[in-house]
């Protein structure tokens, strides 16, 4: 399945408590639970006022069910094209 890089605006979302964080993942992970196996969690990064999630689905229209049936934004969606890291300059 493709990667999708999905960037929420959520204003003060990276001066939230541990407690806060937790629940909203929780809520994230019982709608992914309804939609196995087409949409997976992979990671978020956390900054000031935005979220950056990988996730992996059948497709960006699945992305976009998930931030619906949960209450988070989905201000941006990209497919991922390729993954580029320390070991891709290696031969």
């Amino acid at each position: 399945m493709p990667k999708y890089m999905i960037e929420r605006e959520i204003p003060g979302i990276g001066s939230q408590s541990a407690e806060e964080l937790r629940a909203a993942a929780q809520t994230s992970n019982d709608v992914l639970s309804t939609m196995a196996p087409r949409a997976q969690w992979q990671q978020s990064f956390i900054t000031g006022d935005k979220v950056y999630c990988v996730y992996i689905a059948e497709n960006e229209r699945a992305v976009y069910e998930h931030a619906e049936l949960s209450g988070f934004p989905a201000d941006r969606v990209s497919k991922v094209e390729a993954i580029l890291d320390p070991a891709s300059a290696q031969t």
